[in-house]
């Protein structure tokens, strides 16, 4: 452990002195973790590839006032994650002027592709059913249920990315789940 971060330190600071090459590695190193999270909250890999964009274009604006505080990977996914919300906020926020409610529309059911072509129609269905209910899950609760559920981080991993602790993930985790059970409920043929 000792000797990663002594080799991500040495990689942040070649990159603070300008070392285009080092930045190249540092973003082939977690390009494909980056869209994966950003993917989790936009579930466009088009808008998730700019968003990742974004994230790397803010870390080489700013790589100079890294304090080393946090890991690189937890500076760089909490990034991903804080870009993915101030996206999907901004999107809501045009389709309120559509006179749209829900982000997820119906038509992007032909658009799923979970890198399973066998997923059925009625499977795609379920997953756009329970991505409507995670949208309509307050932030925090979203944030917390994307990272540790779809994103398959731990609970110590998701309380760092939110800069809180353990037992408040916890308590995220558990009403998130209540909230999404009471969406879910008048959908539950569909689901189960």
């Amino acid at each position: 452990m000792k000797m990663i971060m002594q080799s991500e330190k040495l990689l942040i600071k070649q990159i603070q002195s300008g070392d285009n090459i080092a930045f190249r590695r540092m973003v082939e190193l977690h390009h494909l973790r980056v869209i994966h999270i950003c993917l989790s909250f936009v579930h466009s890999p088009q808008d998730a590839e700019d968003i990742s964009q974004e994230v790397f274009i803010e870390v080489y604006k700013s790589i100079n006032t890294y304090r080393f505080d946090a890991s690189l990977s937890t500076w760089l996914y909490r990034l991903a994650v804080n870009k993915s919300l101030d996206f999907l906020r901004q999107k809501k926020r045009k389709k309120r002027g559509f006179g749209l409610v829900n982000s997820v529309d119906r038509n992007e059911l032909e658009s799923i592709n979970y890198g399973n072509d066998d997923v059925g129609i009625e499977e795609k269905e379920r997953i756009l059913l329970l991505r409507s209910a995670i949208e309509k899950l307050p932030e925090r609760q979203r944030v917390a249920i994307t990272l540790s559920k779809i994103d398959e981080l731990g609970q110590k991993e998701v309380a760092e990315l939110m800069q809180t602790t353990v037992a408040s993930v916890e308590a995220l985790l558990i009403r998130a789940k209540k909230k999404l059970h009471q969406l879910l409920i008048k959908h539950k043929q569909e689901i189960f």
